[in-house]
């Protein structure tokens, strides 16, 4: 596959089929994810294939529990879980958590999460990660830049080879429940839980996104819009 291919057609997949994923095939794609860039080459992330039937079970129960407050937040009209959010919105977000629960679906993504054929939950390592926003007055991102792409690697990887994705972040919510359920430590935090599986359908070939010129100014960020 082409890479201008891969990137073009590598959309989130969370349907797939009962075909079980390899270890070989796993540990192929895991083995190509491993070239992503991090800062100082420290490589801060490490990874937990989570197959114990117990544990898989607890973490999607954490991934439910916070995906009940993202519909919430919907269902009051507002960005889930958004950094700029007042106390106001907040409170407004939770009084509608009762409704967000009725609309659980049986097949649902996030309700058979632990039957997902491959759950791998990456982990940032805290005592390597380069932070430059640490002490800036607002939310911090700019760590995540040592993670992310290896996320996406593995993404690109098992499209290489078939098999589809998606990177997930809402059991983050409930960390401190995956730490205690795979024996982590307070010093490598939950970056990711990534579910994989050969698709259960046909991929999507197109995907959807704002041109480059409605994201991209020059010189300032009310400049012009950047043309070719």
């Amino acid at each position: 596959m082409e890479l201008r291919d891969a990137i073009r057609t590598t959309g989130s997949i969370r349907d797939f089929s009962p075909e079980p994923v390899s270890d070989d095939t796993l540990y192929a794609i895991l083995d190509d994810a491993r070239f992503a860039p991090s800062g100082g080459n420290r490589q801060a992330w490490r990874v937990v294939v989570v197959k114990d039937p117990e544990r898989r079970r607890a973490i999607a129960a954490a991934y439910l529990d916070a995906w009940h407050d993202y519909v919430a937040h919907l269902l009051a009209g507002l960005i889930p879980f958004s950094p700029l959010a007042s106390d106001e919105e907040r409170r407004t977000a939770e009084r509608q958590r009762e409704a967000a629960e009725q609309r659980a679906v049986a097949d649902g993504f996030a309700e058979t999460l632990a039957d997902t054929p491959v759950l791998l939950v990456v982990l940032a390592d805290l005592t390597v990660l380069a932070a430059l926003d640490r002490d800036l007055d607002h939310y911090h991102i700019v760590g995540g830049a040592s993670i992310y792409p290896f996320v996406w690697n593995i993404l690109l990887a098992a499209r290489e080879r078939g098999v589809g994705g998606v990177m997930t972040t809402m059991a983050v919510k409930n960390e401190s429940t995956l730490q205690a359920v795979l024996d982590v430590p307070t010093t490598l935090v939950v970056a990711s839980v990534i579910a994989l599986g050969y698709p259960s359908q046909q991929r999507p070939t197109k995907l959807a996104r704002r041109s480059v010129e409605e994201f991209t100014t020059v010189d300032t960020l009310a400049g012009d819009a950047f043309h070719p």
